[in-house]
């Protein structure tokens, strides 16, 4: 290392010039998003566990903190603890790889999501196009597990994933493309802008129950939950991985229910807009809720066979929400 000393300090200066607030920014935006993912699947774990509760006559969670609260925190502390097993036949790169690839696109994600007016990262002019490339590779990272995993449930579950999220993906893209045409951007901030005086829920009531149907469909949440069904494919995907690789794919889960109800509070009910005092507040009173009605969901219907999964899609979704982009475009077409 002595090489180092003899760079001139001329160009030590240039480069904490050109990439200290760079840096310090990158650095600091990735430990914020990391701790609210972990704060945020640490919620939510504990908000399933006591709605499951409640709707089944239950109490939930109640002995370890005040509530249950420290539940989680202690089945996290359980899981790094873990011992990460490997079987003999998988295809080790693939197999390790899977669960970094299925957490990656979540935290990439987290940077154009509009919490507020002055809260959000970076507002790119295709942000929500964003959100839906990177969503794809998740969905390749559970074939990628189930594929390396050499193991016949995996690879069913892995398989099921791929064909449920393909075509749930159409009228997710089809409802969110309603909204695009209206509001005239793809800025997640110019379609919450394009809100102002009345939210697209009331405009767009077809489109917003596709993208919230097609958004659970795509978060693997019951009654869509396929890809994992325990009873059938003895957890699906994953069925091979213990530890934090297996806990991996659940936080990812949890975190793309967040992204997804983020999504839907941007284009259809006034992203941080509320009755008063505009701010990430209202932004993330409204992501939960929406959580908690797909929690509400998944505790309530039961779980769909795959064959009615696949027709629910494409006989019955996929139409209408080409029906609704083209009254949508006609209407617009008329108006203006």
């Amino acid at each position: 290392m002595a090489w180092l000393s003899n760079i001139p300090a001329t160009v030590w200066e240039g480069l904490r010039a050109f990439l200290g607030p760079l840096a310090l920014t990158m650095i600091v935006g990735l430990l914020l998003t990391l701790g609210w993912v972990q704060v945020n699947a640490l919620f939510l774990v504990w908000l399933e566990r006591k709605v499951a509760g409640h709707i089944q006559l239950r109490i939930g969670p109640k002995e370890v903190g005040p509530f249950g609260l420290l539940q989680t925190l202690v089945d996290g502390v359980k899981l790094l603890g873990k011992e990460l097993i490997t079987p003999a036949p998988v295809s080790w790169p693939l197999f390790v790889l899977s669960p970094i690839l299925v957490f990656a696109p979540v935290l990439v994600s987290f940077v154009v999501i509009p919490f507020g007016p002055g809260t959000q990262i970076r507002d790119l002019n295709v942000g929500l196009m964003l959100i839906f490339a990177f969503g794809g590779l998740g969905v390749l990272a559970i074939l990628m597990g189930g594929w390396a995993s050499n193991n016949k449930y995996a690879l069913l579950g892995a398989i099921r994933s791929v064909a449920q999220n393909v075509a749930y993906e159409i009228p997710l893209l089809l409802s969110a493309m309603s909204v695009v045409i209206m509001a005239g951007s793809l800025s997640f901030q110019a379609i919450v802008q394009a809100q102002e005086g009345l939210w697209y829920v009331f405009c767009q009531p077809v489109a917003a129950l596709l993208y919230l149907v097609g958004a659970t469909a795509e978060t693997n949440r019951a009654p869509f939950d396929i890809p994992e069904a325990e009873s059938e494919l003895v957890a699906g995907f994953h069925t091979e991985y213990s530890g934090m690789r297996f806990a991996l794919f659940f936080l990812a889960e949890y975190t793309n229910m967040f992204i997804v109800a983020s999504v839907a509070t941007a284009l259809f009910f006034g992203g941080w807009r509320g009755p008063f005092w505009p701010g990430p507040w209202w932004f993330l009173l409204k992501v939960y809720l929406l959580i908690f009605v797909v929690i509400w969901v998944r505790w309530t219907f039961p779980r769909l066979r795959f064959d009615q999964l696949m027709n629910f899609a494409w006989k019955y979704m996929i139409p209408i929400a080409v029906l609704n982009l083209m009254v949508t475009a006609v209407v617009l077409k008329i108006v203006r």
